[in-house]
């Protein structure tokens, strides 16, 4: 018997002896640069501290939420400047690219993931989360980029097979082929997916494709809803919107980092809660900032704040201060949930769990500064 020569061990190591190694999972243009790496970045295990922070224009109640890790706008400038690179080459937002390199995705991968240096690496973040924003804008949020309710479910379809691509058709898959081709949100998924392949094991590559397709079940509720033009009454929002939140983002957080989460402790479901809150709590300041912009849309996207408003009878002031209390809430749950798995043995559980605080954090500040939000 052929004797298997020993790897290395220690945090970080399983996750390297995994990473894609296989050429043809890579594709050319997929916004890899090597060189000129960070230099690492480590933070002790220890929860990071919560207090009450203002946002907006710090007349409504403050939002309780770890406090922002990193803030080292050089790094975000590089990240983003690769992102533009990309996404021009993906023919991305052509005809709004100004508007595009304004919104600083770039900036957020770096605000978020304060436990990666090197841009390259940032750079997967910063792309998945810009062709998922493309996707929720082209395919299922603003009437004058093209949405259209009745077009999104087979358009999310057609994302699966980019990201995923399904077994050789002979001819049909030619067809696939070009479809997917033509469309710069489809290409975007896939490129970001190849580029994501370079840093991530496989288990965490289908982690996040699979955790993409879950969110595209609440984007077909969205889509129903809006055809009918029926609001659906809060918890039946929530129902779906915790489905589709930034946990889908967070995913991201270990493959950054440099390590992976085991799946028995990624999907175990103490863990799996404690993410699924802190997704929530992330996703609920994008309604708070969110709001005014979707009200205005010929065909409202559904929103907690327009939604409570609507079924309480009560004034956007009032349904927003209920807003930022839900996303307390959600907060102090993600901080329970911390404290009672800090019991569990694993540094990787730890670090991941100090990365969606890290997360939680760095999305308010985000949004407090990017220009799509102002």
């Amino acid at each position: 018997m052929t004797s298997v020569p020993p790897l290395p061990t220690g945090l970080g190591t399983y996750t390297l002896s995994l990473r894609a190694a296989d050429p043809s999972a890579f594709e050319e243009g997929d916004g890899h640069e090597p060189g000129l790496p960070g230099g690492g970045h480590w933070h002790d295990l220890a929860p990071l501290p919560y207090r009450e922070r203002e946002w907006g224009d710090g007349s409504y109640p403050p939002l309780y939420c770890p406090d922002t890790v990193r803030v080292d706008d050089g790094l975000g400038e590089e990240v983003d400047r690769r992102l533009a690179a990309w996404a021009e080459r993906a023919g991305l937002h052509e005809g709004r690219m100004e508007e595009f390199r304004a919104t600083g995705f770039g900036r957020l991968a770096m605000l978020t993931h304060p436990d990666g240096d090197d841009p390259d690496v940032l750079l997967v973040a910063a792309q998945m989360n810009t062709a998922w924003w493309a996707a929720d804008d082209y395919y299922a949020d603003e009437s004058d980029l093209g949405a259209r309710p009745t077009e999104l479910p087979p358009r999310l379809a057609l994302v699966m097979s980019a990201m995923d691509p399904p077994p050789p058709a002979g001819d049909y898959t030619r067809q696939l082929e070009e479809a997917i081709k033509s469309d710069p949100v489809l290409v975007s998924l896939r490129s970001a997916t190849s580029h994501m392949s370079r840093h991530a094991t496989p288990s965490q590559v289908m982690r996040a494709c699979c955790t993409t397709f879950q969110m595209y079940v609440s984007w077909c509720a969205y889509a129903a809803w809006r055809y009918l033009e029926t609001s659906p009454p809060v918890w039946r929002y929530l129902a779906a919107r915790q489905h589709d939140s930034f946990y889908t983002s967070m995913t991201l957080i270990d493959i950054v980092g440099g390590y992976e989460l085991p799946a028995d402790l990624f999907y175990d479901r103490r863990f799996h809660t404690a993410l699924m809150q802190a997704g929530t709590a992330s996703v609920i300041v994008n309604d708070l900032h969110s709001v005014a912009r979707e009200a205005a849309d010929e065909l409202p996207d559904s929103n907690v704040i327009l939604l409570i408003a609507a079924e309480d009878g009560c004034s956007i002031r009032e349904a927003t201060e209920r807003a930022v209390a839900l996303h307390n809430d959600f907060v102090r749950g993600f901080e329970a949930s911390q404290r009672r798995l800090a019991a569990v043995p694993s540094p990787e559980l730890k670090r991941f769990l100090r990365g969606a605080q890290a997360w939680m954090a760095g999305c308010l500040e985000w949004h407090g500064s990017s220009s799509r939000y102002q």
